[in-house]
């Protein structure tokens, strides 16, 4: 799993790969708490946006996001073209399956991502 975007001053953030399975602890605590909580106070729009996965959309998830007074943007499930994300992803891939050689493990997934990004 890997977390990117813009952050609060609409500069690239970094890529983070995650090496584990995400769940929804897992995202709460590693996502939520230590990188959209801190930042929630500077931004400029008042909603936020993930996709609906499964972790995204757990109890544990929709109360963090309430007791911080995070508004989720709602948005239709299966409707990846209207997450801007997504199209991301699809560069990001398409980099990926351009590189010869491919990588043929996840260490050189990673560093193959971290390159590109």
């Amino acid at each position: 799993m890997a977390r990117l975007g813009r952050n609060f001053l609409g500069s690239r953030d970094d890529l983070h790969v995650q090496s584990v399975t995400m769940t929804d602890y897992i995202y709460r605590d590693a996502i939520l708490e230590q990188h959209v909580r801190l930042f929630w106070g500077a931004m400029v729009l008042n909603f936020f946006m993930d996709d609906n996965a499964r972790p995204h959309r757990a109890n544990i998830v929709d109360e963090c996001l309430q007791s911080e007074d995070i508004t989720r943007m709602d948005w239709p499930a299966y409707s990846p073209d209207l997450n801007p994300i997504e199209h991301v992803w699809d560069m990001l891939g398409r980099r990926i399956a351009a590189r010869q050689p491919r990588p043929t493990c996840l260490p050189e997934l990673r560093r193959a991502l971290l390159d590109e990004w």
